[in-house]
């Protein structure tokens, strides 16, 4: 079964909480790379290289989804394969002209009109040679193990390879609601053989299809962890000869900076696989470099293997989750060995030293023109915005999981203090699971975040956040050294607005479809004020012109934005009918 039901039953896309593949093998080049990236979410300038790695994977997993008719010989299959190249070479062309007019950034210098039809054929081709060398071995082997439980038309695994013509299927099926997307007529039947004849060409392209993500299902097919706190996307995994290989898919070369990372992501996702699949182990790990065609093999983990993984996997982790508390410092103090030369390096080159010495300003100067910021009232300094609180009442409900306004499933509550109610929500889904089995009767909720949600105000949870009764809560500040009365917030007091301006760093705004197809749209801006920098966001109908005519290196001002958290992190929310926008060149 190569993707999993999400944890909780909801969507869960991509967590900022949850280790992955790419987030790991980030995270092993340059820690700082992937704080600002991932966790903080800091963009650089895009480049056609990132497009045409996910345009053109897309279209060579279309071919591989086709069905051969009618072929009797190796080279009649080889052509009918590459005949399809040109078509979905032009589709991914097309396909990545729009996603990169989309993108507000580009990188200096670079354009989609500098990428050249061949060079999508030529890798689409490539990974054609690959898929062929499979299908040549499954004839030569006689069809292999499940020839004769396809030609009954069992149900060989749980989840089938995707092919034109079936029914997709979808991860969480009862969410969809669209039914002519749920539904897939099949066009026509496949050629199976009877009786013990000898596997034909066409049968064996059938059997030696690869799982691949199904282009026709927007729910995430990733498998996610047991226990929630990883998930991993799989490229391909190939099954027809009783074997399983896990296969990432690369659109570059062997040669490539991130090529050192292959091996580092296909052991996450073996590691994965055992922990989602009741400990089965796959059998083999392949990179499939579809610029020249080059297969890279490696040996499957083993047992001590696995079990090593399992511990290192926890401590980077936990690690990352350590990374990072309120407005993030920006540039960093130089902590770190990377000097921005790492493969996927870009804001993490900037820092500055104690004496105020920079390294690499011309990142920075190159969007604002200045080094030096001033902040005047009625805006302050982002590192003036409420961090966490403590508060004290008592429950009075509790629901969920339900949709955040990310479309998350995540836990809720209700606490009431004197006159006041107040929202309690987890932060990100699972971020504290035991918000449900928390103690009746009057507690205190220690290390909260204060936020607001379309005017009312809200507390988040995460795994730093303690919820304790009142004798506990009074063992815990003594223990501390702190009375408890100086640290409670009262519920009526808590501050959920902030008054911000700063350079705009970044910029970018991102469309796609909701767990139950419905659009979404978020754009995502951050703005600096020359000591640190914060993520700003807005969702839907506040997408207004305003908004979208904001370019990076434009000065940006922000009266009463919503305070929100996302992964530990500040995240100002703009909501048009509370929040006032000011941009000055």
């Amino acid at each position: 079964m190569p993707f999993g039901k999400p944890p909780l039953g909801g969507p869960l896309g991509k967590s900022r909480s949850r280790i992955s593949a790419s987030g790991l093998t980030t995270f092993l080049r340059c820690k700082m790379q992937w704080f600002l990236g991932s966790k903080l979410g800091l963009s650089g300038p895009l480049n056609t290289s990132q497009i045409l790695g996910i345009v053109i994977e897309d279209c060579f997993c279309e071919i591989l989804m086709k069905r051969p008719k009618s072929i009797t010989s190796f080279q009649d299959l080889k052509s009918w394969s590459h005949s399809f190249v040109e078509e979905y070479s032009k589709k991914a062309l097309d396909r990545g002209q729009e996603l990169w007019d989309q993108g507000i950034w580009h990188k200096d210098g670079s354009s989609w009109d500098d990428v050249e039809l061949e060079s999508i054929k030529f890798r689409i081709s490539c990974g054609l040679e690959l898929f062929l060398e499979e299908v040549e071995n499954c004839y030569n082997a006689g069809g292999g193990p499940y020839l004769e439980s396809f030609r009954k038309g069992d149900f060989v695994f749980e989840i089938n390879s995707p092919a034109w013509g079936e029914e997709p299927i979808f991860p969480i099926p009862d969410k969809v609601n669209n039914f002519a997307m749920r539904k897939w007529s099949i066009e026509e039947d496949i050629e199976w053989l009877e009786g013990n004849e000898e596997v034909s060409w066409c049968e064996a392209w059938e059997i030696a299809r690869p799982w691949v993500k199904d282009p026709r299902v927007h729910q995430p097919q990733r498998l996610f962890h047991p226990d929630g706190w990883a998930a991993g996307e799989l490229d391909l995994v190939l099954r027809w000869d009783g074997r399983i290989r896990i296969v990432d898919i690369k659109s570059g070369n062997p040669e490539s900076k991130f090529a050192p990372s292959l091996i580092h992501q296909l052991r996450f996702y073996s590691w994965l696989w055992r922990e989602t699949h009741d400990g089965e182990c796959i059998d083999g790990m392949e990179g499939w470099y579809l610029d020249g065609g080059q297969r890279v093999t490696y040996q499957a983990p083993t047992s001590k293997e696995y079990e090593s993984m399992s511990l290192e996997f926890k401590e980077v982790h936990n690690e990352m989750q350590s990374m990072g508390e309120g407005p993030v410092a920006f540039p960093n103090v130089e902590q770190s060995d990377c000097k921005g030369e790492q493969a996927g390096c870009y804001w993490c080159g900037v820092s500055r030293d104690d004496s105020g010495i920079w390294t690499n300003p011309e990142i920075v100067e190159s969007i604002t023109k200045n080094l030096e910021i001033e902040v005047k009232a009625p805006f302050e300094m982002l590192q003036e915005i409420p961090s966490r609180v403590t508060v004290k009442g008592k429950f009075t409900g509790s629901w969920g999981p339900l949709p955040n306004h990310f479309s998350e499933p995540v836990l809720g509550a209700m606490l009431s203090s004197g006159q006041k109610q107040i929202t309690i929500e987890e932060s990100e889904p699972g971020s504290f699971p035991s918000l449900h089995d928390c103690p009746n009767g009057e507690v205190v909720i220690i290390d909260a975040l204060p936020g607001v949600w379309r005017g009312n105000s809200r507390l988040y949870v995460d795994s730093k956040t303690k919820i304790l009764t009142i004798e506990e809560s009074e063992k815990y500040f003594t223990s501390i050294g702190k009375e408890s009365s100086s640290a409670i917030t009262r519920v009526g007091l808590l501050r959920t607005r902030a008054n911000a301006e700063g350079f705009v760093l970044s910029i970018r705004k991102r469309n796609g479809t909701r767990i139950d197809g419905k659009p979404w749209t978020m754009l995502n801006m951050y703005i600096w004020d020359g000591s640190n920098v914060v993520e700003v966001v807005a969702f839907g109908s506040s997408i207004n012109s305003q908004l979208e005519s904001i370019t990076k290196g434009q000065k940006v001002g922000l009266i009463g934005a919503e305070i929100g958290w996302r992964a530990g992190l500040p995240q100002l929310r703009i909501d048009l009918r509370n929040t006032r926008i000011t941009i000055k060149d």
